[in-house]
């Protein structure tokens, strides 16, 4: 049976959640699911925006169909060609054959790749400041390369004041019959995954993010319907402002994140010291993590939440140890930048471990390595304790 809600009263929400997939792209943890958003448009002219994954193919199908009540769909937009949305692009095709296609010239190349179909016949291309209209409404066509793919677009209804934004403003978390944000209790589990779902899929592209906010400022935008997670109206000028911190890489809290691994539980032990001493000095929600137990999705969403971070690690192979390396390559790759970083390093015969992360950095842009480094060799002793009152006395003077 159908499951559709009203986002206006001629817009309805025709996707749906997966609560079943257990990784995003097969890489990152989705352990509150992921919903597949698209929505049609029943104006003179109907349109349909975006599909939805393979998934959800059946609920999806039933949406549409039911929604449009017989009548015939006009347009088809595509905003972006990622297989989950595009999944049903081939199907809704061959189900109206009157449909115009409506997408980018890079979106209808890939079309051909994913689908392998010659849509050319059928495809109304569309470029930046493009419109059609669709009755009462018009849809404005916006270029938004590389938010995250090439062929991105977003689309702006002037006349309900509705941005539907393809990945951009996008989070993990399957919808629970409330499909607005301002439904939802949004709490620290919808932030944080809102901020995972950016750092790791968009974060490295703070650049095309901000030339994509420029334009947005233009409109008066009172409703922005992304392809994941709720549609935002209530909380739509908190998640712009954050949206502008991430993506020109401004910490977004003067916090302090320690990152960790530890073999036999010697390197843990110091940064716990480290960690106790912090908090004698007052400083606040120190996060902590063992690198090799949480999914470097969330330690890369919290180095873009705080302004500090402490990565300790023991020498491995007369190397570093793997899984921080995995991590330090991760937001060098995504572009993280204008951070502040104490190195702690353990190592029981050639310590190498500090000067391998001190290179990583060094090879990120505005990355501030501070001089006080700590050097366990084996196990914390007593006479060490001196350098770690230094280095949380730098911290907490800092985070002040």
């Amino acid at each position: 049976m159908h499951c559709t809600r009203k986002v206006t009263d001629d817009l309805i929400y025709v996707g749906g959640s997966d609560r079943r997939l257990s990784r995003f792209e097969n890489l990152f943890p989705v352990p509150h699911g992921v919903s597949y958003n698209s929505y049609l448009l029943l104006d003179e002219k109907t349109v349909l925006m975006d599909t939805a994954d393979d998934a959800i193919s059946r609920q999806f199908l039933d949406n549409v169909t039911t929604e449009l009540g017989g009548r015939a769909l006009d347009y088809l937009v595509v905003q972006h060609m990622e297989p989950d949305h595009c999944g049903m692009v081939d199907d809704i095709l061959h189900r109206y054959p009157d449909c115009k296609l409506v997408c980018s010239a890079k979106a209808l190349n890939m079309l051909g790749q994913f689908c392998g179909m010659d849509a050319k016949e059928r495809a109304l291309v569309v470029a930046e400041g493009d419109k059609l209209s669709t009755g009462r409404h018009t849809l404005h066509f916006i270029m938004a390369p590389m938010v995250h793919w090439p062929e991105v677009m977003v689309t702006y209804d002037e006349v309900s004041k509705v941005l539907f934004s393809a990945d951009a403003f996008g989070t993990f978390g399957a919808l629970p019959g409330n499909i607005f944000d301002d439904e939802l209790c949004f709490d620290s589990v919808w932030m944080n995954d809102t901020r995972r779902y950016y750092a790791n899929i968009v974060g490295k592209y703070g650049a095309q993010v901000q030339a994509l906010l420029k334009k947005i400022a233009a409109l008066d935008v009172e409703m922005v319907c992304s392809l994941h997670g709720p549609v935002w109206r209530g909380n739509l000028k908190m998640l712009i402002e954050k949206y502008h911190i991430w993506s020109t890489y401004e910490p977004e809290e003067k916090a302090v994140m320690i990152a960790y691994a530890s073999m036999y539980g010697n390197t843990e032990n110091a940064v716990n010291v480290l960690a106790s001493l912090l908090g004698e000095r007052g400083v606040r929600g120190i996060a902590m993590y063992d690198v090799s137990d949480v999914d470097v999705s969330v330690l890369v969403s919290e180095s873009f939440r705080c302004s500090h971070m402490v990565l300790a690690a023991p020498t491995y192979n007369g190397g570093l140890y793997p899984r921080m390396e995995f991590f330090l390559r991760d937001i060098k790759a995504l572009g993280l930048q204008k951070r502040t970083v104490a190195l702690l390093e353990n190592g029981t015969w050639a310590p190498v471990a500090a000067k391998h992360m001190r290179t990583a950095l060094e090879g990120m842009k505005g990355m501030t390595v501070l001089d006080s480094s700590v050097a366990v060799k084996s196990v914390l002793v007593n006479t060490q304790l001196s350098s770690l009152e230094a280095l949380a006395d730098e911290l907490a003077l800092q985070l002040r």
